[in-house]
């Protein structure tokens, strides 16, 4: 039995409880019991029934897998999908080819049994091989750099705070300006990154855009931040955004005499690193509390950034913090 609760359900399990108990404990009409509820009585019913016939053990979701599945491929029909895979590491086209069966519905066996791909297996003993995890062998070697995108909080507290009617008040309390077809623009928060490959050390500024010349002044006093810091920076990894490919990021960086590196086209992951550190910064911070303006969020953003380059474990380095990479970066101890 499952424990889930629907993302649309009206009742939780308690609910339900309270609802089933006011009309078999407490004689509540089923029509009574639904609208102080807010459900349909046929609702209500269910839940009535399900109480009377199990106790408040039937309140939980049930499973929705089916009990019988007759139309399901053939256990024995699995067991040498399975086999061919194993022995001759044939993709579902091939296998499907060789057993008179549909692709798909290899493809299906193979997910539900867990079969790894074959792009990571070797293809010469079979054995499943994990990507080895590239990492520069000292600080300043290699930095990443990357731009998120955040919407703006309007005064009050948006969607996330409150329901949508009223963010939406909200947004045009905070701001006149407005989009052609007339809703209010609240704006977006740039989020400038720089990201040390060795130490995950990272710097971060929220600014009002990315162009080119925000993008260089950035650069300019992250380069100086890690400075301070110990770290002399030596190459330069972004994407092929515009502000990347300018005259002037090229300059602000060769005259530093550091090397810039950029990202293939369509190919994010190669500047993964900073992409996961952005994901980071968005759940812990970002999206991590009820925030009721953008002012307030941005005030929490220095503490977050304190606790994640001098405290916050990292999976990549073992457990410890970025600092501990980096000996010479002030207050990693307190």
């Amino acid at each position: 039995m499952s424990h889930r609760i629907h993302a649309n359900a009206s009742l939780s399990p308690s609910g339900r409880l309270r609802l089933a108990r006011c009309v078999v404990d407490q004689g509540w009409s089923l029509r009574r019991a639904a609208e102080r509820f807010q459900v349909s009585p046929g609702t209500a019913r269910r839940w009535v029934g399900r109480y009377r016939e199990w106790g408040a053990a039937g309140m939980a979701d049930r499973s929705s897998r089916p009990a019988r599945s007759p139309r399901r491929t053939p256990t024995r029909t699995e067991r040498r999908i399975i086999k061919v895979r194993v022995t001759r590491r044939w993709g579902p086209a091939r296998i499907g080819f060789l057993l008179g069966l549909n692709p798909a519905t290899v493809h299906r066996v193979l997910v539900r049994y867990r079969l790894p791909r074959l792009a990571d297996l070797d293809r010469g003993t079979g054995v499943r091989v994990r990507a080895q995890r590239y990492e520069r062998s000292r600080p300043g070697e290699l930095v990443h750099v990357d731009v998120k995108k955040l919407g703006n909080i309007p005064t009050g507290g948006g969607h996330r705070v409150t329901d949508r009617a009223t963010a939406a008040q909200h947004k045009k309390a905070t701001t006149t300006a407005r989009y052609a077809h007339g809703k209010p623009k609240i704006g977006y928060a740039f989020l400038h990154t720089a990201l040390d490959d060795h130490s995950r050390l990272a710097y971060t500024e929220i600014l009002a855009d990315e162009r080119k010349e925000t993008a260089v002044g950035f650069w300019t006093r992250a380069q100086a931040w890690f400075a301070g810091h110990g770290i002399t920076v030596e190459r330069v990894l972004t994407d092929n955004g515009s502000a990347y490919r300018s005259h002037a990021w090229r300059e602000a960086l060769t005259t530093a005499g550091i090397t810039h590196k950029r990202t293939r086209p369509f190919r994010p992951q190669t500047n993964g690193k900073v992409e996961r550190y952005h994901r980071t910064l968005a759940d812990e911070w970002a999206y991590a509390r009820p925030y009721h303006s953008e002012t307030e969020r941005r005030a929490h953003l220095p503490g977050w950034l304190h606790t994640y380059n001098h405290h916050r474990s990292h999976t990549a380095l073992a457990g410890q913090p970025p600092a501990s990479r980096a000996p010479n970066l002030p207050g990693q101890n307190t």
